[in-house]
C-alpha cells in the first residue's frame, strides 16, 4: 500500500487543475508521509482549491493494558471495495472527495530488512491526480486519505495494490458524480502507462524521519 508520496511543484499543480489555493494552505514538504502533512484538491463553492491537509484518517485506539486511550493511526489508504461500507459515510458525500496531485508515489519492494524505495510516476503526466476522500477530524483537523485498488498484474511483484489513478476527463466525475457511478474507477491501471524507478535507497531510515505506521482500511 502506497505511503510516501510526492506532490509536484506548487505552482504546476495549481495551473494544471485549474485551481487556487485555500485557506489551509502552507507550502510545506514535497515528499509526505502518513500523519505528515500533504496536498489535496478539493471543491469549495464550486470552486478548486489546494490546501493542506494531514494524511490519514485517524483511527482511535487504546491500551490492551490500561485501556487508556492511545495515540490515533492514521488510515492513509482507503480500499476502494470498501467506499460502500466502512467509508460510505464519506464516498457517499461528492463534498468529501478530493483529488490528490501526486508526481509520483513509492512502495517498498525486497526482503524484510533489506528493503528498497521503487518510484511509480504516469507516463506523460508529471503530475497526476489520485483519488482520495477528506473530513475534519476533532484529532488532526483535515485529514485525507487515498483510494487504492488492484495493481496491474505486470506490477504484482511491487505491490498487489495501487492508488486509483484519475485521467483528467474523470476529475470531475470522481469530484461530483453518484458513488454507484464510481465503482467504474476499482479497476487496475495500465501497467503500459506506468514507469516503474527502481532504487538502492532503504525503505526505512533514521528512527527520528520515521514515518507512523500506516493502516488501509
Amino acid at each position: 500500500m502506497c505511503n510516501r508520496a510526492e506532490r509536484g511543484d506548487t505552482q504546476k499543480v495549481l495551473n494544471l487543475f485549474g485551481a487556487r489555493k485555500g485557506a489551509r494552505f502552507n507550502e510545506g514538504p514535497i515528499e509526505t508521509h502518513p500523519a505528515q502533512p500533504g496536498t489535496i484538491i478539493r471543491l469549495e463553492k464550486g470552486e478548486l482549491v489546494l490546501e493542506q491537509m494531514t494524511w490519514g484518517f485517524p483511527l482511535a485506539q487504546k491500551s490492551k493494558k490500561t485501556g487508556k486511550p492511545l495515540k490515533p493511526k492514521p488510515v492513509n489508504n482507503a480500499r476502494f471495495d470498501k467506499l460502500g461500507s466502512y467509508w460510505k459515510r464519506w464516498a457517499t458525500d461528492p463534498r468529501n472527495r478530493c483529488l490528490i496531485p501526486t508526481a509520483r508515489y513509492a512502495e517498498a519492494v525486497g526482503e524484510p530488512g533489506h528493503m528498497t524505495e521503487t518510484w511509480l510516476s504516469v507516463k506523460g503526466q508529471p503530475i497526476f491526480a489520485w483519488a482520495g476522500l477528506w473530513t475534519n477530524s476533532e484529532e488532526w483537523g483535515g485529514v485525507y486519505t487515498g483510494v487504492m485498488t488492484d495493481n496491474a498484474p505486470e506490477l504484482i511483484e511491487i505491490h498487489d495494490r495501487s492508488p486509483v489513478i484519475l485521467d483528467p476527463a474523470d476529475w470531475s466525475t470522481w469530484l461530483h458524480a453518484p458513488l454507484d457511478e464510481l465503482y467504474h474507477f476499482d479497476r487496475p491501471y495500465p501497467a503500459d502507462r506506468m514507469v516503474v524507478e527502481h532504487t538502492d535507497a532503504p525503505w526505512f531510515r533514521k528512527r527520528a524521519n520515521t514515518p507512523a505506521s500506516p493502516v488501509l482500511l
